[in-house]
């Protein structure tokens, strides 16, 4: 018997997620490792993350360089006898850099972790810094950065950042050409010696893990000694951007791209998850209202969305999107046409529903593999938020009512306390 396609299927809504907790040891020299030993597959990723992000450094982009140099030759081996190594064993290396952290993640087959951690212990440990491959690294970083500055979307994303929060906030700074050809290979190692070398960092590790890789982790990165590091200066947003409108002019562009915004706060406001809930309804899903008419009504773009940025120190709202030139400002008085209706008009029961329901699916199903369950459980850690944060995610979602999504659009979304950027032009 064929099944009536017009009739939808049954479905359950989701309340209540449970996230693994973490197995924590701590090892001869203080550092903690936090393990995920969860999944099916004979697979871990290793990451060792350090307090060392742009918030930290005294030259720009020396972060950056520090952490994207550590793979380019340690311990007496060179940057091509690392790769090999690691290809060798099949495992795949990133160093990533945000403005408040870097780190050193490796994926790789959990019997190959014998074989990763010693060379993972002397990119932390032993780095070498060559001129020759500094220099390459600047070249290829330059390249990029002048490929980006062809995009709208970057010039838009870059500009509306700094005016948020400033040019000398490590939120508002951004990559440039001057800064990057003037920086030297002796900022980049001070910046290392600083925040890196011996410093004290979080260790997770993810993956089906057994206690003799704890042991493993302990007999190589547990043995040399670690301090806390250098101290963070001390940062406030210095834009004043409230109301103001710029413009970065492409003439040779058709279409220009649109941010709107401003400057919020992280997880830990006790706003956080009733503003989640309210960006959601306003342009945080495909079905969000900004979706609905601007790109399904009005046909005035493929896709527009916004959504919230939590940092360590700092949080903020952007709504982005990119239109046809000559439908810049029509989208603007749209975007603003949709915030007015939240801040009015209570959300429909129906559609307040559809949106807990999404949220809450899209969480549940972001905890399938023991790599998503760490992301998780890093933000907790790493940010102090307590234990059960995420356990109360889809509780918090629920509880949120139609008064308190009004409340918040008419506390925080006045179109009077943002900032818009357009580049390309209008």
């Amino acid at each position: 018997m064929l099944p009536d396609r017009t009739i939808a299927p049954d479905f359950k809504v989701i309340q209540t997620v449970n996230l693994p907790d973490p197995q924590t040891y701590t090892l001869d020299n203080g550092l903690a490792v936090h393990v995920i030993n969860i999944g099916e597959q004979p697979v871990v990723r290793l990451e060792c993350i350090f307090e060392a992000g742009s918030w930290y450094e005294r030259e720009v982009a020396a972060s950056y360089f520090a952490i994207k140099m550590l793979p380019e030759g340690a311990g007496g081996m060179t940057s091509q006898e690392i790769s090999e190594a690691f290809d060798r064993l099949g495992a795949f290396t990133e160093m990533t850099h945000t403005p408040d952290r870097v780190g050193v993640v490796v994926y790789c087959l959990s019997r190959f972790l014998p074989d990763v951690l010693p060379v993972v212990q002397k990119l932390i440990g032993s780095p070498r810094f060559p001129e020759k491959e500094f220099q390459e690294l600047k070249n290829i970083t330059l390249q990029n950065l002048k490929v980006n500055k062809e995009k709208t979307a970057y010039l838009a994303t870059t500009e509306f950042r700094a005016r948020l929060f400033g040019n000398e906030h490590p939120y508002g700074q951004s990559q440039s050409e001057k800064g990057i050809e003037a920086l030297g290979i002796d900022a980049v190692k001070a910046h290392y010696e600083r925040f890196i070398k011996n410093s004290k960092f979080t260790v997770v590790l993810a993956g089906q893990v057994s206690e003799a890789d704890v042991r493993l982790i302990n007999a190589t990165l547990g043995q040399g000694a670690v301090s806390t590091g250098g101290t963070a200066v001390s940062y406030a947003p210095s834009g004043v951007y409230q109301g103001q409108e710029a413009v970065v002019e492409r003439q040779e562009s058709v279409q220009s791209s649109i941010r709107m915004g401003r400057v919020l706060f992280n997880r830990q406001h006790p706003d956080y998850f009733r503003m989640l809930v309210t960006n959601e309804i306003l342009g945080g899903y495909f079905g969000s209202r900004l979706m609905k008419n601007i790109r399904e009504e009005k046909g005035l773009t493929y896709g527009i969305s916004s959504h919230l940025a939590t940092l360590r120190n700092e949080g903020y709202l952007m709504i982005g999107t990119d239109v046809k030139k000559e439908f810049t400002q029509q989208t603007i008085d749209e975007i603003k046409k949709e915030i007015r209706r939240l801040q009015t008009e209570p959300v429909g029961a129906g559609e307040l529903q559809t949106v807990k329901s999404f949220m809450a699916g899209e969480f549940a199903g972001s905890l399938n593999t023991a790599f998503e369950v760490a992301d998780r459980r890093k933000i907790l850690l790493l940010d102090n938020l307590p234990a059960d944060f995420f356990n109360q995610y889809i509780d918090r979602i629920h509880a949120t009512t139609a008064e308190e999504v009004m409340e918040m659009a008419n506390r925080y979304l006045s179109p009077d306390d943002m900032l818009t950027v357009v580049a390309g032009g209008k």
